[in-house]
């Protein structure tokens, strides 16, 4: 019943045993990324489709990040694409500075729910992408990208910053593309 909550997480296996979740947000966040991991490993959903509903989350969450955010937000931005810079786009040090400057953008947009709806896209859905097109990935480009994003988010600009990430993620759509021939 607990586990139902999503207060409670039991894993099984030698590191098994009964874990107390964080918070709720945590649990459900983490229940909504091993379902989506599921579709995925089942065919059930496509990378193209997660890359459709990241669209509908991730654009609106630049433009609300624009509205709220303040000079430790742009500290945190501009460090995660520094941290970024010289790395291979396919390497886990690239993978986790990105994750960073996807993760402050949600939390700066300053709603909890949100946040938690788009855990799975950097839980589930950028580890494939990276895996399945980490090769064909230009760095310098979602580097340059990241940079518009912050841009428009350091002059408040709603309208940029959802515009800056849209074409963001048009990107990676478009690198899926190509490197599945369709």
């Amino acid at each position: 019943r607990l586990a139902g909550s999503h207060l409670i997480r039991v894993q099984k296996g030698r590191a098994g045993g009964v874990f107390v979740e964080n918070t709720p947000n945590a649990g459900i966040g983490r229940h909504l990324s091993e379902s989506i991991a599921a579709m995925l490993e089942s065919e059930s959903v496509t990378l193209y489709e997660l890359l459709e509903a990241r669209m509908f989350l991730e654009v609106p969450l630049a433009g609300l990040a624009a509205e709220r955010s303040d000079e430790a937000t742009i500290a945190s931005l501009t460090e995660a694409i520094a941290d970024a810079v010289g790395r291979d786009p396919a390497g886990d040090e690239f993978r986790r500075a990105d994750t960073r400057f996807h993760q402050t953008i949600a939390i700066t947009a300053g709603n909890d729910l949100l946040v938690t709806f788009t855990s799975w896209i950097l839980d589930v859905l950028q580890p494939s992408l990276i895996e399945h097109l980490g090769h064909a990935i230009d760095g310098d480009l979602i580097i340059g990208q990241h940079q518009a994003i912050v841009r428009a988010i350091r002059r408040h600009q709603r309208t940029a910053a959802e515009r800056a990430m849209r074409r963001h993620i048009e990107y990676m759509g478009a690198v899926l593309r190509s490197v599945d021939g369709a």
